[in-house]
């Protein structure tokens, strides 16, 4: 629609960017919890060793951005009209992007892709909650590290294999989990008394999380996914993270998410209905961040009410047959000797 038309724009592979052009009036909306709160009076189902039953297959596919367009300003909510307008015109989005176009490459087609087809359920426009104004408060370093990270997205040069992304070294996309890629989005949780895994679809990585009151690992052995440690806090599980590897000077595909030293992640699993957990996480890296600052994102079993594909969760194999990687290399290096 004209004069307050949402657009949902393909991003790289598989993300999207909500655009938003409004000239509606805008009002303030108080940051709410996307779903239900844990202090609510639903009582999750517990372990055969009495703690909170958080296992299951869950999807965090969403068609909601992490940050709030900048064209809604203080706006917290879209209405129930404008959350089906976007709906739908994504769904025509996503067909269009089928069409061949000659003499352009291209990559995945929409048979790959399983980004969600839906707005989390509180129709926040932002995941992030905190700040209220939905956006991510960089830092001046970290604002120039993210306008250089962006310029380079893409467009090289493409000198080595280090060049590329992670994510396109079938390394990792780091933590926290968020739906950005627009496919693999699942997350296998598993519990055994005084530990949780928790297997991440993409790239098939997983963390062994002791939940025993272990300290954290001695200083100096840094890890892609840092060292977590968790605990309960009554029926909502929190995971520290700390002991991140140094590896902020590889491209990552979202600048935030890279593995730094200076890095501190707090996520909290709270089971609130029987097919929901909200999964919140609150990032502080004073280098990179001016505030600590908070995203709320709904996490489901019920994978249909996404609009994704529901079932066991196999290995995604992505170093196997990853020629991508080569052919950028051989583009690059073809295009040097024209």
């Amino acid at each position: 629609m004209e004069n307050g038309q949402f657009r949902v724009l393909p991003r790289r592979t598989g993300h999207l960017l909500l655009s938003v052009t409004m000239t509606v009036g805008l009002t303030t909306l108080p940051v709410q919890a996307q779903t239900v709160s844990p202090e609510d009076s639903w009582n999750p189902p517990r372990t055969a060793w009495d703690v909170p039953d958080l296992q299951g297959i869950w999807t965090n596919a969403t068609l909601t951005p992490v940050e709030r367009p900048e064209g809604l300003g203080a706006r917290a909510q879209l209405s129930n009209e404008e959350a089906v307008e976007l709906e739908v015109q994504s769904a025509e989005d996503r067909e269009a992007s089928d069409r061949f176009i000659p003499g352009v490459v291209g990559a995945y087609n929409q048979f790959w892709m399983d980004q969600g087809t839906t707005v989390v359920g509180s129709r926040h426009t932002s995941l992030v909650v905190d700040p209220p104004d939905g956006r991510i408060p960089w830092s001046a370093n970290g604002r120039t590290r993210l306008q250089t990270d962006t310029g380079k997205y893409g467009v090289g040069p493409f000198d080595s294999w280090v060049d590329a992304d992670t994510g396109e070294r079938c390394l990792t996309d780091g933590l926290p989990l968020v739906p950005l890629q627009g496919y693999n989005m699942n997350t296998h949780i598993l519990q055994a008394p005084g530990w949780v895994a928790i297997l991440n679809e993409m790239f098939h990585e997983y963390r062994l999380i002791p939940v025993d009151g272990r300290p954290h690992a001695a200083d100096g052995i840094g890890q892609w996914l840092g060292g977590g440690r968790g605990h309960w806090e009554g029926n909502t599980l929190v995971v520290e993270s700390t002991d991140f590897a140094d590896k902020n000077h590889y491209l990552w595909r979202a600048t935030w998410r890279a593995a730094r030293t200076s890095l501190h992640l707090i996520e909290r699993f709270s089971r609130v209905t029987e097919d929901t957990i909200d999964y919140e996480f609150t990032m502080t890296d004073p280098q990179m961040f001016t505030d600590p600052w908070t995203a709320l994102i709904p996490m489901t079993t019920d994978h249909s009410s996404r609009g994704v594909t529901s079932g066991p969760m196999y290995e995604y194999a992505c170093h196997e047959g990853n020629y991508g990687l080569m052919n950028i290399l051989r583009g690059a290096r073809a295009q040097e000797s024209r």
